[in-house]
Order: C-alpha cells, then sequence, then structure tokens
C-alpha cells in the first residue's frame, strides 16, 4: 500500500492514476468528501478525508503502508508541523519508503515555503527511515495558461526580467511513479527536478504568443492585491499567512533569479524533459478541444 498525502492537489490527481495504472495499491489522503469521490471513482484502494493537523489521522492514514509520498499541504499553517508528524509516525509503525516531495533549492530559506521545507528534509535525514527527496523548480501550471489563452495577458508577481526554470509536473509525477515503484534503486537520494530552458516573464510571453498566434501583453501584478482578491473572505490567520508567503516569494524572485539544471531529470526520465513551449502547445491545444475547437 502507498499512501499519498494532498492526494487530489496539482501532484496528486495526476500521480494516482499513474500508480492505479502500474497496478500499486493506494490510499488517498485528502481533506473534503468531494475529493475522496473522485478518487474513488478513479479506482483508489482508500480514500480517507481528515486534516493532517490532527496527529490521530495521520496514524490512521500510516497503517500498513510501506512507503509513503508526502506532498505538504499547501498553504496550510501548520506545514512544518505536519511534515514532522508524518516523518514520526512513518517511523513509528515501523518504516518503509518515505518519499517527500520538497523544493528545489530549498536551502533559501528567505522563501518562508521553502524553509519550512527545508526543516522537514533534515527531520527525515535525521530519522533513519529510507528516504527519496524530491525537489522540483516552479510548477508549470496548466490553470494559470488558461486565462492567458482567453485574455491574451500573463501575469506575474514579481519582476518581469528575472529569470526562472520551471518544470512539467507530467515529468515530476512520472518520476514520482518511478521512484515509488522502485524504493530500492532511489533509496536515499535527494533529486532536483527542472525542465530545460531559464525564462523571463517576457520570454515566457513570447513563448505563448507563438502558441496561440497572436500577441500576449505581460503584466505584473501586486502580490498581495492578487492574493486578497482570490481568497475573498479567507479564515484570516489562513489569509495572513498566504499573504506572508506571497510577500516573500516576490521579494525574493524580484532580487534573484530562480534557476536549476535540468541533468537529473532528464537522467532519470530517459529522454528530455518537457520544454515550456512543449507544454504550452499540449495545453492550449487542451483548452482548444474543451471549447469544441478545431
Amino acid at each position: 500500500m502507498i499512501l499519498v498525502t494532498s492526494a487530489n492537489g496539482n501532484q496528486g490527481s495526476r500521480l494516482v492514476p499513474k500508480l492505479l495504472a502500474a497496478g500499486h495499491r493506494v490510499r488517498a489522503c485528502v481533506r473534503t468528501e468531494a475529493s475522496a469521490d473522485r478518487l474513488r471513482a478513479l479506482g483508489v484502494t482508500e480514500a480517507m478525508v481528515g486534516d493532517l493537523a490532527d496527529r490521530s489521522v495521520i496514524a490512521r492514514a500510516m497503517e500498513g503502508v510501506r512507503s509513503v509520498y508526502h506532498i505538504g499541504p499547501t498553504l496550510h499553517p501548520a506545514e512544518r508541523a505536519i511534515g514532522f508528524a508524518m516523518v514520526d509516525a512513518a517511523r513509528a509503525a515501523g518504516g518503509g519508503h518515505f518519499v517527500f516531495s520538497s523544493v528545489l533549492h530549498a536551502i533559501t530559506t528567505d522563501l518562508i515555503q521553502h524553509e519550512i521545507k527545508r526543516d522537514i528534509e533534515e527531520h527525515l535525514l535525521s530519522s533513519g527511515l529510507e528516504f527519496t527527496i524530491l525537489q522540483p523548480a516552479n510548477y508549470m501550471m496548466p490553470h494559470r495558461l488558461k486565462s492567458v489563452f482567453e485574455e491574451g495577458v500573463f501575469r506575474l508577481s514579481w519582476s518581469l526580467d528575472r529569470h526562472q526554470s520551471m518544470v512539467d509536473l507530467e515529468d515530476v509525477t512520472d518520476v514520482a511513479a518511478m521512484v515509488l515503484g522502485e524504493p530500492e534503486r532511489h533509496a536515499a537520494a535527494t533529486y532536483e527536478l527542472v525542465g530545460p530552458g531559464r525564462f523571463t516573464a517576457h520570454d515566457i510571453g513570447g513563448v505563448l504568443s507563438r502558441v496561440i498566434g497572436r500577441e500576449v501583453a505581460v503584466e505584473r501584478i501586486d502580490a498581495a492585491a492578487f492574493t486578497r482578491a482570490r481568497m475573498g473572505d479567507a479564515d484570516p490567520e489562513l489569509l495572513a499567512h498566504t499573504l506572508k508567503l506571497a510577500g516573500a516569494i516576490s521579494a525574493r524572485y524580484s532580487s534573484h533569479d530562480f534557476l536549476g539544471n535540468p541533468n537529473v531529470l532528464a537522467w532519470l526520465l530517459g529522454r528530455e524533459p518537457t520544454g515550456f513551449e512543449a507544454f504550452a502547445r499540449r495545453e492550449f491545444q487542451a483548452f482548444r478541444a474543451g471549447r469544441g475547437q478545431s
């Protein structure tokens, strides 16, 4: 049995079908019954609903599993404590293979979400568990392109002139499925997962212009205003936490490039990782197909 946390999120929703297709039994841990129903329909062995901030939920989730894929709950104020508790529960349950979805350059501690993951990495390294750590670059996010395809504007909440590396979530979850399927081969490994190329916002706009066939404008937005508008009437504690994260991201990415190398990912996949233009073309085709366009 493989336990996957945040199993209906950006990674989990792509990883779980790959694990099922490979014949693995999957226990999926999610926050809502709606997410659980979706995963049950895919054929997961067990869909658990609960908040991982509750240690009793973690203890139940860990029962009888041989491998864990822990994706920290996005924006959760207790992400660090949850990560520590997951590692401790895995050790108490008798070990197994613990795979942690971290982030590229977790040592960059002026990024709050990186510092949290760095601390969890250290806790895992000190646990005595068999482990693998995956460190993906910024995701190429399909939902961010939908508004570009509709409006012809690419928006970013940090400097439009700084370079970033990116990675396709399909490539990340291909690697995650491989690692979970071959724990002996990947034990004690830490892998940076980075796609090819380095891009400013202007570079991204140029690629999207070619893909769509019309000019895409590039626009910087205010991180705090965007976060407040997106989160609406969110819990004040969660809003404050998210605003702090967004401010740290904007400040760091406006003063430094965020880059990695694709060699490790290419080696793991046995092929060239997906480039941003190939990703954008794939997503644009899906967008057009969803609209019934040829």
